[in-house]
């Protein structure tokens, strides 16, 4: 693949994936455009533009996902304990059990826990459609509509207050089903993710942060077991190259989507994206049957 093409498409993860117009949805459409076929290496080259834009919110939120790391290592270390406790209470010794959520840290750890489950359940039931759909430039054209209604839903919604000490986990699993139904190709992850949160009564700072912070695990996930098939990948040098400057580019550019969207949530401007992907979606239906 020319360097060239390489270099537009980070471009498009980086801004595709934090701005809710789809960047799985983008790539299948601009891939068709400009005839990147990658064979058997397609699916990484998407997993590692992924990787970028994973950095990317490494950056933006480390100190807050520092402190989650911390809180989670403790949360381990005070379950093993009341594990203890619970034995030592089989022999009647006198113990008490510790609280494993004190604190809005620990709470969104295990919020986050409780929406990953859905997300790999719904990605792994899905796996074989997505495969198809992103091989079909009417799937991301349709599903880009679907995205369009999302985000008009997400700026006639009413403001939110919850922060993590007041979401439910029966929230965070609908916020987990939303990023599910988002790995299909046209329907952005942040967006939906997003309109989820708002719709539960998160505030919208907040809303924004969670959405882009509960996608670690999952393409963490997603990162591990496409690397597990790394040497079945055949990759010219060019490619290698070529991948690795678009997982650079998708990095670079994801920051200053995340700082953008950070600022961008204080108004009700997402009718704009809104628009933008009717447009963008009727093109691609339109490309798709002519």
């Amino acid at each position: 693949m020319p360097i060239w093409k390489a270099v537009i498409l980070g471009v498009i993860q980086g801004a595709a994936e934090f701005l809710p117009i789809s960047s799985s949805g983008h790539l299948v459409i601009v891939k068709e455009v400009l005839g990147v076929d990658l064979g058997s290496g397609g699916v990484f080259f998407d997993v590692m533009l992924h990787l970028g834009t994973l950095l990317a919110i490494f950056v933006a939120f480390w100190k807050d996902i520092k402190r989650l790391i911390v809180e989670g290592i403790h949360i381990v270390g005070d379950v093993f304990y009341n594990i203890g406790v619970l034995f030592r209470k089989c022999f009647r010794k006198e113990c008490h059990f510790r609280k494993v959520v004190r604190s809005s840290y620990r709470k969104m750890v295990v919020l986050i826990l409780v929406s990953t489950v859905p997300t790999g359940l719904l990605g792994i039931l899905l796996s074989d459609m997505i495969k198809m759909a992103n091989g079909i430039v009417l799937v991301p054209g349709i599903c880009l509509l679907i995205t369009a209604m999302f985000l008009f839903i997400a700026d006639f919604a009413d403001e939110g207050t919850k922060r993590p000490k007041e979401a439910s986990y029966g929230n965070a699993c609908c916020v987990g089903l939303a990023q599910g139904l988002a790995t299909m190709p046209g329907i952005s992850r942040s967006g939906t993710t997003i309109t989820a949160c708002i719709l539960c009564g998160f505030e919208k700072r907040f809303a924004v942060k969670y959405s882009f912070i509960m996608s670690i695990p999952a393409v963490l996930g997603a990162v591990v077991l496409e690397l597990k098939d790394f040497e079945s990948v055949h990759f010219s040098n060019q490619d290698i190259t070529a991948c690795i400057i678009a997982t650079v580019i998708s990095a670079i550019v994801g920051y200053l989507s995340i700082c953008f969207m950070m600022r961008l949530i204080r108004g009700k401007k997402y009718k704009y994206f809104s628009i933008y992907c009717i447009i963008i979606g009727l093109v691609a239906v339109g490309y798709y049957f002519i």
